[in-house]
């Protein structure tokens, strides 16, 4: 039997290719994971980069040293009034107008109260009625009293007719009191200025129904300020409570009249210090000839102080609020967040008085953002100032 057929040899070539395709593939999957490695290394290097905040430094610039103390301030009437309707009505008319200078008692205007005047009409009617019932009573009384010394009566009865008598008379004062107190609310129908000054606002019109039944929300009729004197408050930081006191003169500047200060004292303070503030309230008064000072409008007001150190300034945006107190932060040559406690002195409002905790010249981060902590790591950015 001849011998079976052998299977043939695969070819040297054909193999070669074969080791060659597998170790090319294998270099490139290779290739693959090593530059998707570099790229997950190079991402999070970047973001890594970018979760680091960039802050910018300034410079803590030396205060002038300074006795002048300028806070602003709110003026006030001496006197100031705003006129309700004490009773309900139609405004029958108004007088005086706004601008319109008053004294005291002065008409403003009048309402007009049917509702009231009918009630009065029936308390004088009361109170006729109660007076003659009171008459009858007394005569009555006095006839049994005559009887009772004749023995023609009893003491029982005579005693009754003096209590009947007794009832009437306070029913008489009951009528007579309740008479009064609605003539009382109608003598609210003319609306008066309390004290002589200035009507600064008229609120109503003929015809509009005012007083508590009007049906919504009251508004004054009227308003009258007394401006011969002003009142000035202002918020003084509590590093001046010490210097600030009643007596002291100072000065007053208006936005009206450039240049020109008014004379003015203090004549009290809260003497307290506000807990969210950090400042306690201080009143002055000032003379206003010729009603130059406007109620309501803004003051600057100057003191001049005995020699205070100028102290560090700084802008009030490098400031951060936190419950130990106020703080600045600075960086380290390491790149690191350290936060420095400060004493705020003066607050100029763009910029503050830094009393201790900072050196003149230090850099400190303008602008940190609320989440900054101590030690977090940073980037400074370009310097300002």
């Amino acid at each position: 039997m001849p011998d079976a057929p052998s299977t043939a040899a695969a070819p040297r070539g054909l193999k070669q290719a074969g080791i060659i395709a597998a170790l090319v593939a294998a270099g490139v999957v290779a290739a693959g994971a090593f530059t998707r490695g570099h790229d997950v290394q190079a991402a999070t290097r970047i973001s890594d980069a970018q979760s680091i905040p960039t802050v910018h430094l300034i410079a803590a610039k030396g205060g002038a040293a300074s006795n002048a103390l300028e806070l602003p301030g709110t003026m006030e009437a001496w006197n100031a009034a705003k006129l309700y309707a004490r009773v309900s009505g139609y405004v029958r008319g108004w007088s005086k107008d706004i601008g319109a200078t008053v004294g005291a008692g002065t008409p403003l205007g009048t309402i007009d109260t049917p509702e009231l005047d009918q009630q009065i009409v029936e308390a004088r009617a009361a109170l006729a009625s109660a007076k003659a019932h009171a008459g009858l009573a007394r005569s009555t009384a006095a006839r049994w009293n005559d009887l009772l010394t004749t023995a023609s009566v009893s003491k029982q009865e005579a005693d009754e007719k003096n209590g009947d008598l007794a009832v009437k008379v306070a029913a008489v004062r009951e009528a007579q009191a309740a008479l009064g107190r609605l003539e009382a609310m109608k003598s609210f129908a003319v609306v008066r200025a309390p004290f002589a000054g200035t009507v600064t606002a008229r609120n109503v019109d003929i015809g509009d129904l005012v007083g508590p039944g009007n049906g919504g929300t009251q508004q004054p009729m009227f308003a009258v300020a007394d401006t011969r004197r002003i009142r000035v408050y202002i918020s003084v930081p509590q590093s001046y409570s010490a210097t600030v006191k009643p007596g002291m003169a100072a000065t007053l500047g208006v936005p009206a009249f450039p240049g020109r200060r008014f004379p003015a004292h203090v004549t009290g303070t809260s003497g307290a210090v506000d807990a969210q503030t950090g400042a306690f309230q201080v009143e002055l008064q000032a003379d206003n000839p010729g009603d130059l000072l406007k109620p309501g409008g803004f003051a600057q007001v100057s003191f001049d102080l005995p020699g205070q150190a100028g102290g560090v300034e700084v802008p009030s945006s490098v400031l951060l609020f936190r419950s130990a107190g106020s703080e600045v932060a600075t960086v380290d040559p390491n790149g690191r967040i350290h936060l420095r406690r400060v004493q705020i002195g003066l607050d100029k409002g763009q910029t503050v008085q830094i009393l201790s905790g900072l050196r003149t010249g230090e850099r400190i981060v303008d602008n940190p953002p609320d989440s900054l902590a101590e030690g977090e790591l940073v980037r400074v950015g370009a310097a300002r100032g």
